[in-house]
C-alpha cells in the first residue's frame, strides 16, 4: 500500500532531519517540518485521507500531552494575578498586530482575526532548554514565562473556538453567540472537572489493580480520545477537548505514573506528532512564499515584535525592571505546536489560504531559530549591566 510507504518515509526522515537540528542546537520540529516539505516536493503530491487523519491524531495528542505533562492545576491555582496581567497584555498587542496586518492587506475580517489569533500563543518549550543552560529557569522572568505560556494556550484555545464559530456561521458572532461559546466551554470544562474530581481518581485506583497488561496506559489514551470526542459533541474542536482532558489528568496520581507518561509521550512524539508536523510541511505551498514576499516578511516581523513589545509592556506593568521585562518579552516570542495546530484547522475550514498558511509556517520556523539566540543575548545583557553596576 502506498500509504505505508508514505508513513515509513515520514517517520524516517522526520527523525533523521530532527536529529540534525537537535545536534545543531535547535528543536527537532524544524526537521519534521523540513521532512514534510521534501516529501511534498519529491513524492507526496496529493493529500491522502489516511495521512490527514493521522495528522489530526497528531494534533490531538500534541495538545493532550501538553496538558497531561506540562500543566499542573495546582500551579495554576497558585499563580499570582501578575501572570494573568502580563499574559493579557502581550496577547492583546500580538493579536492587534496580526489583525491590523490582515486589514492592511485587505483580507477578510475573519482571516484578519484568524491571523491575530495565530499571533497570540507562545511555545515556551522552545526556550526552556536555554533557560536551564543559563541557570535562569527559576528566575522571576523565567518562572513568569512558564506560567504565562499556560495561560497563553488557554486563551488561544478560547479564541480558536470563536474563530471556528465564525467560520461555521460565516459571520462575526453576536453577543449571544459569544455567550453560547463561553457557556459551551464552561459546560465542557465543568463536566471534565466533575469527572476529574468524582470519577477519574476512583477509576484509575481501580485500573491500577487490574491484571491486564498496559491497562493504565490504555485508559489514559481512552481519556484523551473521549475528551476530544466530547468537545466535538459540544460544538468545540477536538484539540480543545484533548488539551483540557490532559489538564484534568495532570494531577491524578495513578494516571501520571512515570513509565505511563513515557509511553504516552512515546506514542505521541514517536508516531503521531511527527506525522502532524510533516503533514504541515507537505501542505506548505513553497511557490506562495515566493510570490507574496512583503506579506511574509511582515508576518514574521510583526508576529515577533508584537510578542516582544507586548511582553515588555506586560513585564513593566507587573513591576519588572527594563532588563527583566526585555527577557520576558523575548521569552514569549517563539511559536511552535499550538500555532501549527491553529493554522492547520484554519486551512482545513477554508478560513485562510495558502499565502497566509505558508507565511505563518515561515514565522514559526524563524521564531524557533532566533528566539533562543535573542534570549541568551538578553540575559547576557542584563548580567553585564549588573556586573558594571557592582
Amino acid at each position: 500500500m502506498e500509504i505505508l510507504l508514505y508513513i515509513l518515509l515520514i517517520l524516517l526522515l522526520a527523525k533523521l532531519f530532527g536529529e540534525v537540528f537537535e545536534r545543531a542546537g535547535f528543536p527537532s520540529i524544524l526537521g519534521e517540518l523540513l521532512s514534510g516539505m521534501v516529501l511534498g516536493i519529491l513524492l507526496i503530491h496529493q493529500e491522502s485521507e489516511i495521512l490527514k487523519f493521522l495528522a489530526e491524531m497528531g494534533a490531538i495528542f500534541l495538545l493532550f500531552t501538553a496538558g497531561y505533562k506540562e500543566v499542573h492545576l495546582r500551579d495554576l491555582k497558585e499563580s499570582s494575578a501578575k501572570a494573568s496581567v502580563a499574559t493579557v497584555v502581550q496577547i492583546f498587542v500580538a493579536f492587534s498586530f496580526g489583525a491590523a496586518l490582515g486589514a492592511y492587506f485587505h483580507l477578510s475580517v475573519l482571516e484578519s482575526i484568524f491571523i491575530g489569533v495565530a499571533f497570540s500563543p507562545t511555545s515556551i518549550g522552545v526556550v526552556v532548554r536555554t533557560l536551564i543552560d543559563m541557570d535562569y529557569l527559576s528566575s522571576k522572568p523565567g518562572s513568569m514565562m512558564l506560567t504565562s505560556s499556560i495561560f497563553d494556550d488557554i486563551i488561544g484555545i478560547f479564541l480558536l473556538s470563536i474563530v471556528v464559530t465564525m467560520a461555521t456561521y460565516e459571520q462575526f458572532p453576536s453577543g449571544v453567540q459569544v455567550l453560547i461559546i463561553l457557556l459551551k466551554m464552561v459546560a465542557f470544562v465543568a463536566i471534565m472537572f466533575s469527572l476529574r474530581k468524582w470519577v477519574f481518581s476512583r477509576l484509575f485506583d481501580q485500573i491500577h489493580r487490574m491484571h491486564v497488561k498496559e491497562s493504565i496506559f490504555a485508559f489514559v489514551i481512552v481519556i484523551a480520545l473521549f475528551s476530544a470526542y466530547l468537545a466535538e459533541v459540544f460544538g468545540l474542536h477536538a484539540v480543545i477537548g484533548a488539551f483540557i482532558g490532559g489538564v484534568m489528568l495532570s494531577d491524578v496520581s495513578h494516571a501520571k505514573i512515570e513509565h505511563v507518561q513515557s509511553k504516552v509521550t512515546g506514542l505521541a512524539y514517536g508516531i503521531f506528532v511527527p506525522i502532524f508536523f510533516a503533514f504541515i510541511g507537505i501542505s506548505l505551498n513553497i511557490a506562495s512564499l515566493q510570490t507574496i514576499g512583503l506579506f511574509s516578511v511582515l508576518v514574521v516581523v510583526l508576529a515577533l515584535s508584537g510578542k516582544l513589545i507586548g511582553g515588555f509592556l506586560g513585564g513593566r506593568l507587573i513591576g519588572f525592571d527594563n532588563y527583566d521585562s526585555l527577557i520576558f518579552g523575548v521569552g514569549v516570542m517563539p511559536r511552535a505546536g499550538v500555532e501549527l495546530v491553529l493554522i492547520s484547522i484554519g486551512k482545513e475550514m477554508g478560513i485562510i489560504g495558502d499565502e497566509v498558511f505558508s507565511a505563518i509556517v515561515l514565522m514559526v520556523a524563524v521564531s524557533i531559530l532566533v528566539s533562543p539566540v535573542l534570549l541568551k543575548k538578553a540575559i547576557q545583557f542584563k548580567n553585564r549591566a549588573n556586573s558594571n553596576n557592582t
